[in-house]
């Protein structure tokens, strides 16, 4: 079979090679994945430049966390699957449900953990999925690490969102742009934020009730805490440089669900945190019941992940290179057939 594989300090894109391997067998409690699509996130242009979590990779790993696929073989003691069942990757594959703890086990993609750009991939049965009835593989794909992030802000926590409740939306990225669809879903009134004015009408045409430029609206905080009325969430992406603006934007017993990863320089004051009773909640995806949760919200609601582009597997390169352009809308998918 073939494989993208990325080298062993790995700092550029031309570290990324396409290989063959053997054909894998699954063991005792493995399932075999025949994959049909992947996706890619912000973290995997950061594995791939060597600055993710504890720099280069240390060894050859195969990239990416995000896949959905077909189960083509199961090994001795597996009964959660067979094959021919339509499945994904979870990010953690040890984080079956509960809260966050410090045994989610190996992450997807990254070192130390398996990788899903490759046409057969074996994940231990605690650690694949049933995707949604109602996506293709492409649109599924898309899901296990972004969507699963959108929905444990949105609704797990402390303060799920509920009908009415505001929620304030950084960018067009693919998280922003599931939250999107899954607040809107549930009935939320939503605000994008964009440096782009085409973005921001495409974003409305997905359900967006308000668009703000932060490029022509500096203080873009300020003005959706003020004009706007205020948030009660916020699905931060940005991280410690956006922080500010994000605390300026909250009502009262508001909630801000840190992801951030794009702008992770700077350090606001909380202040803002004590004056309206809020709270910073930080999040790293989410448990295989949250990917549960989220695949049956999508079927019950019709929602469909927004693709901004699909590359082949062959031209998986090209893939990286539209997440890290100004062209990213929702999110990029390689198809392998």
């Amino acid at each position: 079979m073939r494989a993208w594989q990325l080298a062993a300090g790995a700092t550029s894109i031309d570290d990324l090679s396409l290989i063959e391997m053997p054909d894998p067998v699954p063991g005792p409690g493995e399932v075999a994945i025949r994959v049909h699509a992947c996706s890619l996130n912000y973290r995997d242009q950061a594995i791939v430049r060597g600055q993710y979590m504890g720099g280069p990779v240390p060894s050859p790993i195969v990239p990416l966390s995000d896949g959905a696929g077909e189960v083509v073989a199961i090994g001795p003691g597996v009964s959660r699957f067979r094959a021919g069942d339509r499945v994904a990757g979870t990010f953690f594959q040890d984080w079956v449900d509960g809260p966050p703890n410090p045994h989610t086990g190996p992450a997807l993609g990254a070192a130390g953990g398996r990788g899903m750009l490759a046409e057969t991939v074996l994940l231990p049965e605690q650690g694949v999925v049933s995707i949604a009835a109602s996506l293709s593989y492409a649109e599924a794909a898309t899901l296990p690490c972004a969507g699963v992030t959108a929905w444990n802000a949105l609704f797990e926590g402390p303060r799920p969102v509920r009908p009415g409740d505001r929620v304030l939306l950084l960018g067009t990225g693919g998280v922003s742009t599931i939250a999107l669809l899954l607040a809107k879903a549930a009935g939320c009134e939503v605000i994008v934020t964009s440096s782009s004015d085409a973005k921001l009408e495409r974003a409305k045409a997905l359900g967006a009730d308000h668009g703000v430029n932060y490029k022509a609206i500096e203080d873009w905080g300020r003005h959706v805490g003020t004009t706007l009325g205020g948030v009660d969430k916020v699905v931060e992406v940005g991280g410690a440089g956006t922080l500010h603006q994000s605390f300026a934007a909250l009502r009262h017993n508001a909630e801000v669900a840190l992801i951030g990863v794009l702008n992770p320089v700077g350090g606001p004051n909380p202040a803002a945190l004590m004056m309206t009773g809020s709270i910073l909640r930080g999040i790293f995806v989410g448990s295989r019941r949250m990917a549960e949760r989220l695949a049956g919200a999508v079927d019950a609601n019709g929602i469909k992940p927004v693709i901004g582009a699909t590359f082949s597997f062959e031209d998986a390169k090209a893939a990286y290179a539209y997440v890290e352009s100004p062209d990213l809308f929702g999110k990029a998918v390689i198809a392998f057939s």
